[in-house]
């Protein structure tokens, strides 16, 4: 009996597992599909970024979870239609991220700036937005990027 139930389990792992493990890559590959370019216009430049949209429920409560890294120009936008207040967390997001959120008419309403890995403290929009573009922590500062500046998308 005792073998019948360990091999139960080796089968449920086996099938469970490799499942699991592949997981992030296909969303990886599906992110790959779902780029767009996004502009921001600050008061010294022009700033362009390739990211991925989470367009679905499931996409925008996963967001960027899990990844270790982000492309130099890379990060991801949540368009919100219609606006509204947004609030994001940190959970199982392993990296700082710049949270960037946008009001109708593409300008900042705000930014979180390096906002803390794996915390479950809400950060809020503290307005109706249309989208949040979630940027590498530190990403906004570095590049000169503050609150008013305008904000464009390909699928807008």
């Amino acid at each position: 009996m005792r073998k019948l139930a360990r091999l139960g389990c080796v089968a449920l792992l086996l099938t469970v597992v490799p499942s699991c493990k592949n997981l992030p890559m296909m969303g990886e590959a599906q992110a790959q599909a779902s780029l767009v370019q996004v502009t921001i216009k600050t008061s010294t430049a022009v700033r362009k970024f390739r990211v991925e949209v989470a367009r679905t429920a499931d996409e925008q409560a996963r967001g960027l979870m899990f990844r270790e890294s982000l492309p130099e120009d890379g990060g991801m936008i949540f368009p919100m239609s219609p606006p509204r207040f947004a609030s994001f967390w940190m959970k199982n997001t392993v990296i700082p991220l710049d949270m960037i959120f946008i009001r109708s008419d593409g300008t900042i309403a705000r930014i979180a700036a390096e906002t803390v890995p794996y915390s479950l403290a809400p950060v809020d929009s503290g307005e109706p937005v249309a989208a949040v573009l979630e940027l590498a922590g530190g990403k906004a500062a570095a590049l000169g990027i503050s609150e008013d500046d305008v904000v464009t998308w390909e699928d807008k």
